[in-house]
């Protein structure tokens, strides 16, 4: 069931799993808000989302500022009239360091965007949401080390555990008004943001002898899964988390 007239937010748009999944989703039906950083991050996505047919509004946004946040949704509201979706993408990379080699400021860069600026991001939407009374959904981005421990990636691993916990409680808090909040959780997926990992034929190897499946993710598997939980077919789906991690936490 392909939904028309819809709109979605992609934070996070420029390449990889956001990037995806703002296309899949343009190509569903959807109109379509990417946000990135920088306005010319996007081009690209902008360009392959319109040579489909789609319509997207590009926006500079850093969800550690809650101006930002408000201008940003203001924005969508006036140029595409309505809100349903939002795909919280938007995220730093791990911090490979062992806990207690963390300092302070390094903890407080990672969850200013990926726990904090993600709670407010969420809370931002959920309340226009509210206020429009027609429901809508919300899709978070986790990860693997959100569900278990993986040596040298705690902080990434609680902020991840962080986002997915948001989904479930929000969504219970929110379920009164038919707005539905849900959890895609990808293992290792081939991104530009990874390149440099999995170049490495080391560790490409200790990556991939975790994986039953022995291969990595696509983007566009993730991009299918968030089009999934937003579909009609998901309606009775809330507050749970979705791996898409080749088999690796199934053990």
């Amino acid at each position: 069931m392909q939904i028309k007239h819809r709109t979605a937010i992609v934070t996070g748009a420029s390449y990889g799993i956001g990037q995806a999944t703002a296309i899949a989703l343009a190509r569903d039906g959807y109109d379509v808000a990417i946000t990135d950083l920088s306005i010319d991050s996007l081009d690209n996505t902008k360009s392959m989302i319109e040579s489909e047919g789609g319509k997207v509004i590009c926006i500079a946004l850093d969800i550690r500022h809650q101006s930002q946040i408000d201008q940003a949704l203001i924005r969508v509201k006036d140029e595409l009239g309505s809100y349903y979706l939002l795909v919280n993408n938007a995220g730093v990379p791990s911090l490979r360091k062992l806990a207690i080699d963390i300092t302070q400021q390094e903890w407080q860069d990672l969850i200013a965007v990926n726990l904090t600026g993600t709670f407010f991001m969420t809370t931002s939407f959920g309340k226009k949401l509210i206020d429009q009374g027609e429901g809508g959904c919300i899709v978070q981005i986790g990860s693997t080390h959100g569900q278990v421990g993986f040596r040298g990636a705690s902080a990434y691993g609680i902020a991840k555990a962080g986002v997915g916990h948001l989904a479930k409680m929000l969504s219970i808090e929110w379920a009164q008004y038919n707005i539905r909040l849900n959890t895609v959780a990808p293992g290792s997926t081939m991104t530009e943001s990874r390149a440099p990992s999995f170049s490495d034929p080391v560790r490409k190897e200790e990556l991939l002898s975790r994986i039953p499946l022995h291969r990595f993710g696509l983007p566009e598997e993730i991009a299918s899964a968030v089009k999934y939980l937003a579909s009609e077919e998901a309606s009775y789906i809330t507050g749970q988390t979705l791996m898409l991690d080749g088999g690796l936490t199934a053990a």
